[in-house]
């Protein structure tokens, strides 16, 4: 990325801000844009049904990333709400089950299954990572006849890898199941073409690589599915019916079309006002670059890392890195720890020479946007040769 556009992006000047995984910077364009949705509110000027038609046009934007139709599309607040959405909308009997690997997972997609274990008696089986990656063939095993749905992170949120889809989607449709995904880790950073990967839900929020705020998601589900799931939740912008918002007829219920049947009631149009712009600068530099770019800085800092004697789970840059590195031993520590002293000793090292980034489950997780370029890299491969220049010993 050029530096013009990294100018957008203050706070990478300011820190070497490596936590796009946890949230990424918001752009002085869409800081501009809540700005002025705020003044409109203040003054009484904001329009709503011009802000209903934004949300439209936010949705197709999204489904246009993404390779879908825009009523393909619900608009919810964040991932965990897209994931409940869709698995309470589907009519489970008991002794159905849910394929899943935990450790590779955010809590938010596994305490629904457990939920619907209690609840309804499903069955959650777990499958084991296998050094740190989607065990793809223990997936693909451990599905029957009675799954109802398998899901996994198109890229797991530690230590970062990029999911092998395609053997997943193919055994869950044989078997009749249907696949959920957790988009939060792709969408924005890396290309992500629902329809060239066969998934047939997804669920994203936008404060990560869509650079937008909290609050504010998306859920894909395909048409051909959502035709079939009877909403757990419904509200007037999911209900079929022509006219005003107030609006109601009676008769038989009738769902608005695909995925829109999971819209509820008035929507987060601030949230929305910044997603779009957001939107519009992604769209307008293209994912296609974004990815080109921000996986050159793994490889770069992947390798640095290794050079300097430091573990990098998944070992040597391959097919599996996407924008994220995570150096240490992963699963040697809980959610946001390590059991390993010099793990944390570098991790506070780090934080004090000004690098913004994560520590999970055991590991340091460095993750690129595209407002980072080479001279992020560089300033964390300083300050890890600094460390061990100070007498650091790495195992």
């Amino acid at each position: 990325m050029n530096e013009e556009i990294r100018a957008l992006f203050p706070g990478a000047s300011e820190r070497t801000y490596l936590n796009s995984a946890a949230k990424g910077l918001i752009p002085t364009t869409v800081r501009d844009v809540v700005r002025d949705y705020l003044e409109h509110q203040v003054s009484g000027t904001a329009n709503k049904d011009e802000l209903r038609e934004q949300v439209d046009e936010t949705r197709g934007m999204l489904a246009a990333m993404i390779g879908a139709e825009a009523d393909e599309v619900a608009i919810t607040k964040n991932v965990s709400e897209g994931l409940n959405l869709f698995a309470a909308s589907l009519e489970w009997r008991e002794g159905d089950n849910v394929v899943v690997c935990p450790e590779l997972e955010h809590p938010n997609n596994i305490y629904l299954w457990f939920n619907l274990a209690r609840r309804h008696g499903v069955e959650v089986r777990t499958v084991a990572p296998v050094d740190g990656a989607m065990p793809i063939e223990g997936m693909v095993a451990a599905i029957d006849e009675r799954t109802r749905i398998v899901t996994f992170p198109t890229i797991s949120f530690a230590p970062g890898f990029i999911t092998d889809v395609g053997p997943i989607v193919r055994a869950a449709r044989d078997a009749g199941a249907w696949t959920l995904a957790d988009g939060a880790q792709s969408i924005g950073s890396i290309e992500t073409d629902v329809r060239a990967l066969g998934i047939d839900a997804l669920s994203v929020a936008t404060q990560k690589g869509l650079l937008s705020l909290y609050g504010f998601g998306f859920l894909y589900v395909r048409r051909e599915v959502a035709e079939q799931l009877v909403p757990i939740h419904v509200a007037r912008y999911g209900i079929a019916l022509d006219g005003h918002e107030t609006a109601y007829a009676e008769g038989p219920l009738e769902y608005a079309a695909g995925a829109r049947r999971f819209d509820l009631g008035n929507y987060n149009y601030l949230g929305m006002s910044a997603t779009r712009a957001a939107l519009q600068l992604i769209t307008g530099i293209g994912v296609d670059r974004i990815e080109s770019h921000v996986r050159a800085l793994a490889v770069d800092l992947a390798d640095g890392l290794m050079d300097l004697g430091l573990p990098v789970v998944g070992g040597r840059p391959g097919p599996h890195l996407a924008h994220i590195v995570s150096s240490g031993r992963l699963g040697s520590g809980r959610h946001y720890s390590a059991d390993d002293p010099e793990v944390n000793l570098l991790h506070r090292h780090l934080v004090d020479a000004g690098a913004v980034f994560a520590l999970r489950a055991g590991v340091l997780r460095f993750s690129f946007g595209l407002y980072n370029n080479s001279s992020d890299v560089e300033r964390v491969l300083d300050s890890v040769r600094a460390w061990k220049e100070e007498g650091a010993v790495v195992s």
